[in-house]
């Protein structure tokens, strides 16, 4: 049997989209990927992403926000950026690690403009549901993924 491959979900704050990918990438996909996540910098858990992934029967509760210096051990095959800032920051990584970028809108970002809880959480489940449709993909999409 082949190893699996590391891959790494980047996001400005690894609070949220980051943390939802890897969820899915372990749950869907953990016989393919090492998934991990990181961020730019750390703004902790958002406990939303937390409760409607929990919607969906995937656990992340137990997820601790990691800045991308908390994996410098790990040699990754392929870094997924979930979010335009972190592409356009991404450092560098050695000739192995295929960058990837594919965005998706952020869920706080789109949730501050409305009012009631569930159209708040509205805008995270439709984020979550577009990182599934992503990660159900995987690994072909990484494949024909131009950077």
């Amino acid at each position: 049997m082949s190893r699996k491959l590391n891959v790494l979900f980047l996001c400005t704050g690894n609070s949220c989209r980051s943390q939802m990918a890897e969820g899915w990438c372990r749950h869907l996909k953990g016989d393919v990927f090492e998934a991990y996540s990181a961020g730019i910098e750390t703004h902790g858990l958002n406990p939303n992403a937390v409760r409607i992934m929990a919607e969906a029967g995937v656990d992340i509760s137990k997820h601790k926000s990691k800045l991308l210096t908390d994996l410098n051990e790990i040699s990754f095959d392929y870094v997924v950026t979930v979010c335009g800032h972190a592409h356009e920051t991404c450092p560098f990584f050695p000739a192995k690690a295929k960058i990837v970028h594919v965005g998706f809108d952020d869920p706080p970002r789109m949730a501050k403009l409305l009012e009631s809880e569930e159209e708040k959480l509205n805008c995270y489940r439709r984020v979550r549901d577009e990182i599934r449709n992503f990660v159900e993909s995987l690994p072909d999409a990484l494949f024909n993924k131009n950077v």
